[in-house]
């Protein structure tokens, strides 16, 4: 059965998306734990990261990588953290969070944005994303 992320990967489901490539994609956290979180997911559905070819996950990780500059560039932060949790969606997916406390990344303290302020955001980390 298809995630989630499989639906938005196919165009079933609408996303704010920043970063794309063949193997890739990187869309806006709809539920974020601050403004410009992030998920980077394989666009072969695979539930565990462990479960990735080793050269799979290794570009996962550089895109992963990519894209947080993109959001360091774009969005106020200390830093941009990086999670793989896995738990929520049965799909591999990289969670790049800008924060500037731990509380940004404990996945209790959300922010709710609107849908202008979704594709805001998701224009400008693209737009940077675009320039690296």
């Amino acid at each position: 059965m298809s995630s989630i992320f499989s639906k938005i990967i196919s165009g079933d489901i609408p996303s704010f998306k920043v970063a794309e490539n063949e193997k890739f994609l990187a869309f806006l956290d709809i539920n974020p734990n601050t403004r410009g979180h992030t998920l980077c997911i394989p666009k072969k559905e695979v539930d565990d990261f462990l479960d990735l070819d080793p050269s799979l996950f290794k570009e996962l990780i550089g895109f992963s990588r990519d894209v947080a500059l993109a959001i360091k560039k774009t969005i106020p932060c200390e830093k941009v953290a990086l999670s793989i949790v896995g738990l929520e969606v049965p799909h591999v997916h990289v969670h790049l969070i800008p924060i500037t406390a731990i509380k940004d990344v404990t996945f209790i303290n959300k922010v709710k944005l609107d849908k202008d302020e979704f594709i805001s955001t998701s224009e400008k980390i693209a737009l940077a994303y675009s320039s690296l």
